[in-house]
């Protein structure tokens, strides 16, 4: 799985165009443990990879705790600054950017900007971009890969102190529904059994 899904995002490399990939999933099926294991084997397809995740984007916590500290709907709609996702990190990785990101933006433990330096990207180079929530958003992604599990399976291995946010990924499940459209689907319920489904 993980060489199939190598060789897809070095398909879309060329020697001028970098590749933006959202690797998107809650943290029961461990999307960032994903990305990290695709370091490797883009490594050895010529490819720097660079990683991102979306907790280091979240907003601060006046905006987050609005409504409370177990608000789905705050998590689903709030939570995450997926505007400082694309001015930092996605518009710069993408044709005509600069080439300089952010890798951590903000802190959440200590609710302050983390002040990270910025990282230029080579030329042939993957931002693997990994979270909850990231399709369905207008993010300017070149690969997407959706990490889905079914209710049962996602209540069971969610920890009790985050099952508030269950019902975020079920509203997310419904009104976006990545399956239809993501360009790899990974099955989750049983992680040492993955399967995956590729559509395009």
């Amino acid at each position: 799985m993980i060489e199939h899904l190598a060789d897809a995002i070095a398909e879309r490399a060329t020697d001028d165009a970098r590749v933006r990939v959202g690797i998107d999933g809650p943290p029961a099926a461990a999307p960032g443990s994903l990305a990290r294991s695709l370091v490797g084997p883009l490594r050895l397809r010529g490819l720097a990879a660079f990683l991102v995740e979306a907790a280091d984007f979240v907003r601060p916590a006046s905006i987050r705790y609005e409504l409370g500290r177990t608000n789905p709907d705050a998590f689903y709609d709030t939570w995450f600054d997926l505007s400082a996702l694309r001015r930092e990190v996605l518009d710069p990785a993408g044709p005509g950017g600069t080439g300089k990101i952010l890798e951590t933006f903000w802190d959440p433990v200590r609710d302050r900007a983390t002040r990270a330096p910025y990282t230029e990207l080579p030329e042939r180079a993957v931002v693997l971009l990994s979270g909850p929530l990231l399709l369905g958003a207008g993010l300017p992604l070149e690969y997407t890969v959706h990490l889905v599990l079914t209710p049962p399976a996602l209540e069971r291995r969610t920890p009790p102190e985050e099952r508030w946010t269950l019902p975020a990924y079920a509203r997310y499940a419904e009104e976006v529904d990545p399956t239809l459209f993501a360009d790899a689907v990974i099955r989750y319920d049983h992680p040492t059994r993955p399967a995956l489904r590729v559509d395009h």
